[in-house]
C-alpha cells in the first residue's frame, strides 16, 4: 500500500544496522542503507519523535541445525551499532535474540508508555529482521511503515518477496523522502 499518512506519534525502528553484520553482501551496499536510514534518524530526532536502534546479540534458544549460519561471533563489538547512526541518550535501545524486535522484549511497552501508536521499520535484512519486527509490530496493534530505500538483504528474492508481497499486507510503504515529506507537512 502507498504510503499516504503518519500518525502524530510515529517512532522510527531501526533493525540491526550493527558492525557484525555492516560486512555482509548485501543487495544493496550498507552505505547506501545507513545514509537513507541517517537521513531518517535526522528527521525523527529533529522533531522529537521516538528512535529505536536494534541490535542482535545471539539466537532464541532450540533448534540447532543452522549451526552458526547468520551469527558468528558476537563479542569483540559485533553488536555495537555503526558509528554513522550517532546514537543519542534519547535513543531507546533494544538487544533483540531473535529475528523480531518485539518478541522476548519489553520494545511494545516501551513504545505505548510514549504514545506511539505507528512505526517506520528500516534495516537490515529485509526478509528476516525487518519483515518480522513489522509482522510483530502489526500483530501488536501498530501502524507500520516500511523504509523501501533504507533496507536491503543478502538474498534478491527476499527482499523482493516482503517488499511486493508481504509488506503491503502489513501496512503502508514509502522511500525515507516520502516519509520524510509526510513528517514535514504534519507539523506544518
Amino acid at each position: 500500500m502507498a504510503l499516504t499518512t503518519l500518525d502524530p506519534n510515529t517512532a522510527l525502528i531501526v533493525i540491526d544496522l550493527q558492525k557484525g553484520i555492516a560486512g555482509s553482501p548485501f543487495i544493496h551496499t550498507i552505505g547506501e542503507v545507513v545514509g537513507q536510514t541517517r537521513v531518517l534518524l535526522d528527521a525523527f530526532r529533529g522533531r522529537g519523535l521516538p528512535v529505536v536502534l536494534v541490535n542482535v546479540a545471539g539466537r532464541a534458544p532450540g533448534r540447532t541445525e543452522q549451526g552458526s549460519r547468520g551469527g558468528g561471533s558476537f563479542t569483540d563489538g559485533w553488536t555495537d551499532f555503526l558509528p554513522e547512526l550517532d546514537q543519542q541518550p534519547s535513543d531507546i535501545v533494544v538487544t533483540k535474540r531473535t529475528w523480531g524486535a518485539f518478541a522476548s522484549t519489553d520494545l511494545e511497552a516501551q513504545l505505548k508508555a510514549r504514545g506511539v501508536t505507528q512505526v517506520v521499520i528500516a534495516g537490515v535484512a529485509t526478509g528476516t529482521g525487518v519483515e518480522a519486527t513489522a509482522r510483530q509490530a502489526y500483530e501488536q496493534g501498530f501502524n507500520v511503515t516500511l523504509a523501501i530505500d533504507a533496507m536491503t538483504d543478502a538474498r534478491p528474492e527476499a527482499n523482493d518477496y516482503s517488499v511486493r508481497n508481504v509488506f503491503p499486507r502489513l501496512g503502508q510503504t514509502g522511500t525515507s523522502q516520502e516519509i520524510i515529506d509526510l513528517l514535514s507537512t504534519r507539523s506544518a
